[in-house]
């Protein structure tokens, strides 16, 4: 391909492999293709990026990253195959196993789409239920965003379910920004759930794919917010999508096209596929329009309160494409284009190949005219005819159009309203008439280039065909580019965004760059223009064709000449005077210059006279179309002189501006003198027919340029030369004189005498040169040319008088007496035979047959044969057409006019022709067949011809008794068989003699090739497969550009070809043709549907297959030995190794020769073969080639070399010398190795056993720590301390507020210690809600007022309720608000719980209504909505006095437990892990030796006595501390102990001396490049010693918390990753013993042990009854959810019971389980956490459905507690039971209830501080509330609105107040 000027600056090419695909393809001199892409499968998608520059293109399996400018790959991302499964959710939804069998899945992709704000790709595929990523677009091999974020709960379907999940389904998408410039998807999928021909055979008849997802959504797309990505956007979700009905998805199929925006509104071009059934005049072809909230509200619509329902504005129109007569009823393509809309139509159930489709435009202004026209019919007209609503949608609004009494504002009329009916749907469509009808058209780009429309359109065949427009919208011309043969152009165009003048389009396996116009092709300016390529000007000033943009003026006025001025304004010159006599003195020549022109002032304007001279122009005028100069001529001696012969010469002008030709001309240098001497005979007349002024002197006979130089009167006009005047002079005798009279003009003597005598002319009278030339005069022999009697009468009607005498031709004159013709003679007729029907052209041939046709006869036995005039010959042949006759045999007569007969000596036979036999009876369709004729006198005649159905004709080769005649393809395809008709002479087939039958069958099919790889040798037999081989005659094969071969058919299902040889590797295509047709495959046929105005013409559709050449194989001998011995006699066994290759040739394909000995071939793998001959060997040569033989490859590998017997004895000896050597010393090696063996084997058995060892100890100790620990722990439990509960208000405040959200609750301040009797403790912190509200006095009044009447509010049900959905239908108010509200809810209605109670259930009915309706198993599974908070909050209120009374003690005692328990091993400070635990992640994995020993420690300044603590020998200093303070303070809660950094620890050794203890000092050792943690053994303290612990005066921030130290850094007790090092530190450290690390996992089971009798008796009190006090609340809310069940219907009791789960033991008790520090004043450290995590797992599959399925594989959090689990669900069954069996609970019972919980716990919160933090999320969304109440009936009645409004005003005047006076 030419480079292009984009090309070279981009430094690119096109690589040589890509130029194979289209180096048989023509170029287009208006398109050509710049660069090319090529995809190993096949492509689906693209997208490209102006701004970085690149281009992506996804394909099957692949997503490639590309340059945008050279198109050369920057990475690429494999997507799959991945295994799937169509019945299955996608793998990323947590907890949704797959049931069904998977299987590798290609992933095709479906959507591909660029975000530019956020700089990420959207990429959907196909599997895995069309699941969607965001990559980054500088790098697509990496997500932008993990999605679903990890460890992610809310992840649903419908985020995963986005594209459509079978490749055969459309997936249009469309990124926009949405309100807030947060980016969206709007999505449109066709349906492919069951019903469709997409989904699976399959029993079961769930539809997992598409239970949610609709056909059309609005989805979030902000990648910041990972949670919600690709949610429905708006809230509720609904709103936000179109969804089918399930019962009316039959009749929507709908396929997408294509989605693009527009002025805010988005488009969808779609077809319903479901109407094929219908009539074919009804529009399949569908536009929709949505409208898109921006970043910015719409002008004049105000600030919506709430985001754009997608179905409010949703409305969708018919396209029609031509009449009814001439129907294109199915979009395929569309493009949005200025004020236009272009698509392309195929025939509705065509859409093949070749199938008719059309170009048609749609004005927008009509589709929004008909839009706002159909919302305002359905707003004022009741049923209206034009319009109806949508009812088969789910969101729809109902299913006629009501008549509204408001007049609909502009905002209405074009995006609808949610009062208004919806979604719409127009009945009538918009009609366009075809602009451009072509076959296969599925692509279309449009540009508007300088206010003209020029079309791109691609073609199923692999072409880019490119229009011009008039304004009109007809066509002005058209042009062809071939881009990639036998593929498809996909339906999607895209123009560079950099440069327009470049084009994107993608074909099947390639991405192309195609430059939009090539207009250098043109040379002058009317060739440009007039090509009516908008793209292409005249660049004047450059004097070329060019695009505007690359004319250096092209922006000056005039500068660049498009189309739209046309080629009138083409520069063009008049010279002033044009001719010039050489005589004349002209000194300066006058040049007008016509045409556009830029403005010339200040430019080097030259007359260039193209003899390397020029003068300076002077220019006249310098403004305006035309612009005046004169040019100085040069001297004369500077032209060049005039040529001999020749009376002038044009000489070229050329305006030159600024050195470059602009415009050019020419002008004539004659001479008339000249012109008189070339023309002497015709002086006069040429003299004054010349283009320039001369005159004619008669006096001197000359030519003159000037009257001055003559004094006589001088001719100026040629009618006045003397002149001849024409007369007709009838043919002459040459033997005769004859005398002829001429007359003249404009002479003074008129006549002159001519005579002609034998061959002498003469002349008398006056003489005149110059006349012109005489008429002319025939003069004839008789005696020439005449042979006989009959040829010299026939030539009269020459006008020749001849006669016949004397046995000669003689003039008429000359003969006396004229003597008759003799007879006619025959001399040979032909053919001999013909049908006895007539009709044969009989050609005889002789003498004196007559002189002209009309006096001839002639007849075959007495049946007239008609003489043809035409090829009627005088005298000596003649054609004639025989008649009807009898078979019979007899001569031919000719009888001439006045003469007698003449018979031939040969006999003519009638025959009676007739059809015995056809062979083959049938054939393909395609044509091509040979087929053979049999019968009798088929050789008859003058002329066979063989008929086909009566249509066509057989092109044929005739014999004596046989015809062979290859068919014709059928047109059109016939459904039977076709009659075969022989006619002979054009006798038609009226019996059934001369015809047969023949059958066209189904044409055969090819399916594949194997292989598609061959060797450049050639000759690799390639195997085609496929059916109907069996009419197949002949085969050859076509590698194009490489070779064609002739193959065999084998079978009807099998052709054998072999390849042919090329000189080079390379990728080609092959062909076949099959009978002589090539083969099209199910391509389109090859006509162009009449198609007359083509300007080339079309190439019909041929099948490709790709092939690929590569360099011959190599093989080798096994050691690549050159010359082989052999000895005679002897068997001969080769190795020969295949070098590896991507061949993969079959072992068939191998022969191998010795001489031309053929070898046994054995494999052994696909490299390597033995080469066996089991006789001898025996030739005159002593050396024979070893020959590899592989197709037309025959390669010498080595040679064999035949020996005599003595040296083959010779060499045994030797070999048997070195054999028994070989052994001896094998025998020595192998008796070292085993005795070395043995010894490494008496090892291993040593390690084994003290292995075994070690593990029977571990498990001793395990089952005696199992035995010992639980009694121990009993024992060692101190239940006399008091249980450390938290007081309600502390309950509640950690219970609601965990993570305290607000302001306040974060602003806590910071712990303050208190010094006692007792020592130094931190006094409790206050939570904000505790504190007393404080106000300054200026702004008490009116904030309290405000706040006081804000409560009023509150109390009021219609308002609290809306208030609350208000709040959760904004898109910004997040869960984390949700639950701080609800929180804050229950704060401020604290004192009026029954009050509370009512809000929740009814907040609740809403909550279940809308569960009830999708999945009703999944109410309260999470906490996303204020209810399900409030829900929470009302559960600990009412559950604490249950929970301090009975469960607190079996809890506290669990805890306490639990602690003694982790420290009574070994525990490490800095990773946690301890040797007793119940989380597998948590256990120390190392047997460390630890041993515990008591020290004596006193307090000192406290006045407390020394006691005795219990420690571990590895526990650090810090962890002594801890223990030392928990024993003298064990009767404080935890929030008043000091901490471990805030007391100092000395140990006295005894010798008087002491010595502080640190964790890092000093004396700190090193190990494994880690500083070791100092520890109660490395000080060597004794079994009780001496401490003493005192009270910092300040603390010590050299050393934090261990656990907080870097790993990388410190040490403990083993290394942070131990599993890693584990192999590492066993192999430095010999003295620690190796023990694998899972023998360990039995302290999982002894602390389980240990503590199993605790939490039987925690779970016991949490699933009890007791009599004394029953859980009242409890019993309520289940028999609230049971009637709620009832009332919809729902008896399902697995509901039912997970309704209560989710409410009770998964709200309450988990979040109770795992927050132990909610209830007690207590230190929660991390390994207890992971303790109760486990215990509150059991507890949750305790109280799940489900039956668990574990095995070996499954985690052990779940197997330690696997045997209890199905006691544990019984308790909770009887449970529930209980509950529903205990007397019901009226309302006035346990609005009771409540009124004492609201009566006990008054006055414990700051309820003013509450209502003022929700009174910031009323003001937060003051018009979103207020228009809520406004909209509420029941709120408006009571006028809460304005209740509202004065609250705001109340508090927000105030503050305002305050503000102006500080």
């Amino acid at each position: 391909l030419p480079p292009s000027p984009r090309a070279d600056r981009a430094g690119g090419s096109m690589s040589p492999s890509l130029l194979l695909i289209f180096i048989f393809l023509p170029l287009s001199a208006a398109l050509r293709v710049e660069r090319a892409f090529a995809s190993e499968t096949r492509t689906n998608n693209f997208a490209v990026d102006g701004a970085a520059r690149r281009v992506y293109v996804a394909a099957v399996n692949a997503l490639h990253q590309l340059n945008g400018t050279t198109l050369r790959a920057e990475t690429h991302r494999r997507t799959g195959p991945v295994n799937d499964s169509r019945l299955c959710h996608a793998p990323q939804l947590p907890h949704a196993p797959c049931e069904h069998p998977t299987e590798p899945t290609d992933n095709h992709n479906q959507l591909l789409a660029l975000d530019p704000a956020q700089r990420v790709l959207v990429a959907c595929g196909s599997v895995h239920q069309g699941f969607c990523e965001l990559l980054r677009a500088d790098d697509v091999t990496r997500a932008a965003v993990d999605f679903p974020p990890p460890g992610a709960r809310a992840v649903f379907p419908s985020m995963l379910n986005v594209a459509a999940n079978d490749p055969r389904a459309s997936t249009v998408g469309l990124v926009f920004r949405g309100p807030g410039g947060r980016s969206r998807l709007l999505v449109a999928a066709t349906y492919t759930g069951s019903g469709t021909r997409f989904f699976p055979n399959n029993r079961s008849k769930e539809d997992l794919r598409f239970e949610n997802t609709p056909e059309i959504a609005i989805r979030s797309l902000d990648a910041a917010d990972a949670a919600r990505l690709f949610t429905y956007d708006i809230n509720p979700s609904e709103d936000n999508v179109l969804k089918i009905k399930q019962e009316d998805k039959p009749r929507n199929r709908l396929s997408f096209v294509r989605a693009f925006p527009r002025g805010g509104y988005a488009y969808l071009a779609m077809n319903n596929e479901a109407g094929g059934g219908r009539k074919e005049s009804r529009p399949h072809s569908l536009l929709a329009r949505i409208c898109l909230d921006g970043p910015a509200p719409r002008r004049g619509s105000g600030p919506p309160a709430e985001g754009r329902k997608l179905t409010e504005s949703y409305v969708q129109l018919g396209l029609q494409c031509g009449d009814a007569g001439n129907l294109y009823g199915r979009l395929v393509a569309a493009y949005p284009a200025r004020q236009l809309l272009f698509g392309v139509f195929s025939r509705a159930g065509s859409g093949g190949p070749g199938s008719g489709s059309a170009l048609c435009a749609f004005r927008f202004a009509d589709v929004e005219e008909a839009i706002r026209r159909g919302r305002a019919d359905c707003s004022t007209v009741p049923g209206s005819a034009e319009v109806q609503v949508l009812d088969s949608v789910i969101q729809g609004s109902g299913a006629v159009c009501v008549p509204k009494p408001n007049i609909l504002q502009s905002d209405q009329l074009n995006c609808g309203a949610a009062h208004l009916q919806h979604p719409l749907a127009l009945r009538r469509p918009l009609k366009a008439t075809p602009i451009y009808e072509y076959p296969g058209l599925n692509s279309v780009a449009v540009d508007d280039v300088h206010n003209h429309t020029m079309v791109f359109l691609g073609t199923s065949s692999g072409k880019l065909r490119k229009i011009s427009l008039w304004r009109n919208l007809t066509l002005a011309n058209h042009w062809t580019l071939k881009v990639a043969a036998g593929e498809s152009v996909h339906h999607i165009m895209t123009f560079d965004p950099n440069d327009r003048n470049y084009l994107y389009l993608m074909t099947s396996h390639h991405l192309l760059l195609v430059r939009v116009a090539v207009c250098s092709q043109y040379s002058s300016c009317s060739a440009c223009l007039n090509s009516v390529d908008a793209y292409c000007g005249w660049c004047t000033l450059e004097s070329r064709c060019s695009l505007k943009g690359e004319c250096s003026r092209g922006n000056t006025p005039r500068a660049w000449i498009g189309i739209e001025e046309g080629a009138g304004q083409c520069p063009s010159m008049t010279l002033t005077p044009p001719e010039i006599s050489v005589s004349a003195d002209v000194k300066d020549m006058g040049i007008l210059i016509d045409g556009s022109v830029p403005d010339l002032r200040g430019a080097l304007v030259e007359c260039d006279y193209g003899t390397g001279r020029s003068t300076r122009a002077t220019v006249h005028l310098e403004s305006g179309p035309a612009q005046i100069q004169t040019c100085p001529l040069l001297p004369r001696d500077q032209y060049p002189s005039i040529p001999q012969g020749r009376d002038h010469i044009i000489v070229p002008v050329a305006i030159r501006v600024d050195g470059v030709s602009v415009v050019s001309g020419s002008f004539v240098i004659y001479d008339c003198e000249r012109t008189g001497e070339i023309n002497q005979k015709t002086g006069c007349s040429s003299c004054l027919s010349t283009k320039w002024r001369c005159f004619w002197d008669q006096r001197t006979g000359q030519c003159v340029s000037s009257k001055e130089a003559s004094q006589e009167a001088l001719l100026e006009n040629s009618t006045s030369c003397p002149s001849l005047k024409y007369m007709s002079i009838p043919p002459i005798p040459s033997e005769t004189t004859e005398d002829f009279v001429l007359e003249l003009e404009n002479v003074d003597t008129h006549v002159i005498f001519l005579s002609s005598s034998s061959s002498v002319w003469g002349c008398r009278g006056t003489v005149f040169n110059s006349l012109p030339p005489l008429s002319p005069v025939e003069v004839y022999r008789c005696d020439s040319g005449s042979s006989d009697c009959s040829e010299c009468w026939g030539r009269e009607h020459q006008g020749h008088l001849c006669a016949w005498c004397d046995s000669t031709c003689r003039p008429r004159g000359h003969c006396q007496q004229h003597t008759h013709c003799p007879a006619p003679e025959i001399y040979k007729i032909h053919p001999r035979n013909g049908p006895a029907e007539g009709g044969t052209l009989l050609t005889i041939e002789g003498r004196n047959m007559g002189r002209r046709p009309a006096e001839v006869q002639v007849s075959v036995s007495g049946s007239p044969c008609r003489v043809i005039e035409d090829q009627y010959t005088v005298s000596v042949r003649l054609v004639c057409v025989t008649g009807r006759a009898e078979p019979l045999e007899n001569v031919v007569t000719v009888r001439v006019e006045n003469s007698s007969s003449g018979h031939s000596s040969e006999i003519f036979t009638y025959l009676e022709p007739r059809l015995t036999s056809l062979h083959p009876g049938k054939g393909p369709r395609s044509g091509g067949t040979r087929v053979t004729i049999t019968g009798q006198h088929l050789d008859s005649g003058s002329g066979i011809r063989v008929r086909v159905n009566d249509t066509q004709d057989c092109s044929i080769h005739r014999w004596a008794c046989s015809v062979e005649c290859i068919m014709p393809a059928v047109q059109p395809l016939p459904g039977g068989s076709v009659s075969v008709c022989v006619e002979i002479d054009g006798n038609s087939c009226e019996n059934n003699s001369l015809s047969s039958s023949y059958s066209y069958e189904q044409d055969p099919n090819i399916s594949h090739i194997q292989p598609r790889k061959s060797y450049l040798s050639g000759g690799r037999p390639i195997t085609v497969s496929g059916q109907g081989f069996d009419l197949v005659q002949s085969v050859f094969m076509e590698v194009v550009g490489i070779g064609r071969v002739e193959c065999s058919v084998k079978t009807p299902f099998f052709i054998l070809c072999h390849s042919p040889p090329s000189d080079q590797s390379r990728e080609a295509v092959a062909q076949f043709y099959l009978n002589g047709v090539v083969y099209r495959g199910d391509g389109p046929a090859s006509s162009e549907l009449g198609l007359e105005d083509e300007e080339e013409e079309e190439e019909p559709y041929v099948q490709h297959f790709q092939m690929e050449y590569v360099e011959d194989p190599q093989f080798y001998t096994a050691n690549r030995e050159r010359l082989i011995k052999h000895h005679p006699g002897e068997p001969l066994t080769l190795i020969i190794t295949k070098a590896p290759g991507s061949l993969d040739l079959e072992q068939e394909e191998y022969s191998v020769m010795i001489g031309s000995y053929p070898c046994d071939i054995s494999f052994h793998n696909t490299q390597l073969f033995h080469c066996t001959i089991n006789g001898t060997l025996s030739s005159s040569e002593r050396e024979l080639p070893v020959t590899v033989c592989v197709g037309n490859l025959r390669r010498v590998i080595a040679r064999v070399q035949l020996g005599g017997r003595e040296l083959a004895i010779i060499v045994s000896i030797v070999v048997c010398s070195v054999l028994l050597l070989l052994c001896t010393v094998a025998l020595v090696v192998y008796c070292t190795k085993s005795r070395r063996a043995e010894r490494y084997w008496q090892k291993t058995l040593l390690q084994m056993e003290e292995m075994e060892s070690q593990i029977r100890e571990e498990i001793r100790k395990g089952f005696a720590e199992l035995q010992t620990d639980m009694t121990d722990l009993t024992k060692e439990l101190n239940r006399s301390q008091g249980i450390p509960f938290l007081e309600y208000k502390q309950f509640v405040t950690r219970t609601f507020f965990p993570k305290l959200c607000s302001d306040y609750e974060r602003s806590l301040v910071q712990t303050v210690y208190d010094n006692d009797t007792n020592g130094l403790h931190p006094v409790p912190e206050t939570h904000p809600l505790l504190q007393d509200w404080q106000a300054s006095n200026t702004t008490r009044p009116n904030i309290e007022e405000g706040i006081t009447l804000f409560s009023t509010l509150l109390n009021n049900k219609h308002f609290l309720i809306t208030f609350v959905h208000a709040l959760e239908q904004q898109r910004d108010f997040a869960v984390r608000d949700r639950c701080n509200l609800a929180s804050l809810l229950t704060i401020a209605l604290h004192g009026k719980l029954e009050y509370y109670t009512s809000i929740m259930k009814e907040l609740l009915v809403d909550l279940i209504d809308a569960s009830a309706s999708k999945n009703p198993k999944l109410m309260l599974r999470r906490t996303e909505s204020v209810v399900e908070k409030m829900l929470t909050n009302w559960m600990s209120i009412c559950m604490y006095s249950y929970l301090k009374e009975t469960v607190g003690e079996p809890f506290f005692l669990l805890l306490c437990a639990i602690k003694q328990q982790i420290n009574k091993g070994s525990i490490d400070a800095i990773t946690g892990k301890a040797r007793y635990t119940l989380n597998e992640e948590w256990l120390l994995r190392e047997n460390i030796e630890a041993k515990p020993q008591n020290v004596s420690v006193s307090f000192q300044g406290c006045g407390m006595d020394s006691v005795s603590v219990r420690v571990m020998n590895t526990d650090t200093i810090c962890q002594v501390k801890e223990k030392i303070l928990e024993t003298f303070y064990k009767n404080l809660p935890f929030s008043q102990l000091p901490h471990a950094e805030d007391v100092d620890l000395e140990w006295f050794p005894g010798d008087g001396s002491s010595r502080i203890l640190h964790d890092l000092d000093n004396t700190s050792i090193m190990e494994d490049g880690r500083k070791k943690l100092n520890t109660v053994v490395h000080y060597q303290i004794p079994e009780g010693a001496a401490l003493a612990m005192s009270m910092k005066d300040k603390r010590d921030n050299t050393l934090g918390r261990a656990k907080d130290l870097d790993t990388e850094k410190y040490i403990h007790l083993v290394l942070p990753h131990d599993d890693l090092m584990e192999t590492k530190r066993s192999q430095r450290q010999s003295h620690r013993k190796k023990v694998l690390p899972e023998i360990y996992l039995t302290r999982l089971l002894s602390t389980k042990g240990t503590l199993q009798k605790f939490l039987d008796d925690l779970f016991q009190a949490i699933l009890s009854m007791p009599a004394e006090r029953p859980p009242l609340a409890v019993k309520y809310f289940f028999d609230f959810l049971e009637e709620q069940a009832d009332k919809r219907g729902i008896s399902d009791p697995d509901t039912l019971h997970i309704w209560k789960t989710n409410s009770l033991p998964l709200r309450f008790w988990v979040n109770i389980l795992k927050n132990p520090q909610f209830v007690f004043d207590i230190d929660k450290t991390d390994h207890m956490d992971a303790c109760l995590s486990v215990i509150a797992q059991a507890f949750i599959d305790a109280c799940s459905l489900s039956d668990l399925q574990l095995g070996k594989d499954s985690p052990t959090n779940k197997l330690l507690y696997a045997k209890e689990i199905p006691e544990y669900k019984k308790r909770v069954q009887c449970y529930y039971r209980q509950i529903q069996e205990m007397a019901p609970l009226s309302e006035q019972e346990m609005n009771a209830h409540l009124a004492e919980e609201s009566r006990r716990y008054r006055n414990e919160f700051n309820t003013n501080l509450a209502l003022t933090e929700i009174y910031k999320y009323a003001k937060r969304y003051r018009n979103q509330v207020a228009s809520a109440l406004e909209g509420n009936p029941a709120a408006r009645r009571t006028q809460l609105h304005h209740k509202f409004e004065q609250v705001i005003a109340l508090v927000e005047d105030n503050i305002y107040e305050c503000c102006s006076e500080a």
